[in-house]
């Protein structure tokens, strides 16, 4: 069975979509082909990102914000936007979905932590419904 690929989309994908695919990396493992990126990618992961998601186990220390191309929609089954009214090309036959999550730019890992909680559980829920797809 081909795996399901995501790709997680905001602004400067440093933040939400590394998060998100931080998480799904470590709760689907190899099941699951996960892509981020930005249509303005930042300079660096958001620091506080990063520390939130080591609370967690999660080392996403090493991730860098990726310019957001044609051919990774064209290559993932789900693209899933982060509320940041980002413009995706459109293709047929993918999923798009768009979670509507606060900014954590500029702020402590405090702020980030309830976003980061949010985070988790629609990527379990996206989990949950990769895993109940029939096998091709």
């Amino acid at each position: 069975m081909a795996k399901a690929s995501v790709l997680f989309v905001c602004v400067h994908n440093a933040g939400r979509s590394q998060m998100a695919a931080g998480y799904l990396q470590h709760l689907a493992g190899d099941r699951v082909e996960v892509r981020s990126a930005g249509s303005m990618p930042g300079n660096q992961v958001n620091p506080s990102a990063v520390a939130a998601m080591a609370e967690e186990g999660i080392d996403i220390s090493s991730a860098t914000p990726k310019i957001l191309t044609t051919e990774a929609v064209q290559a993932s089954d789900y693209v899933i936007t982060m509320g940041c009214g980002d413009a995706c090309p459109i293709f047929p036959g993918k999923k798009y979905l768009d979670w509507q999550l606060e900014d954590p730019a500029g702020q402590g890992v405090d702020a980030v932590r309830p976003i980061r909680d949010e985070i988790r559980g629609l990527i379990e829920g996206l989990i949950a419904e990769i895993d109940a797809l029939p096998s091709n």
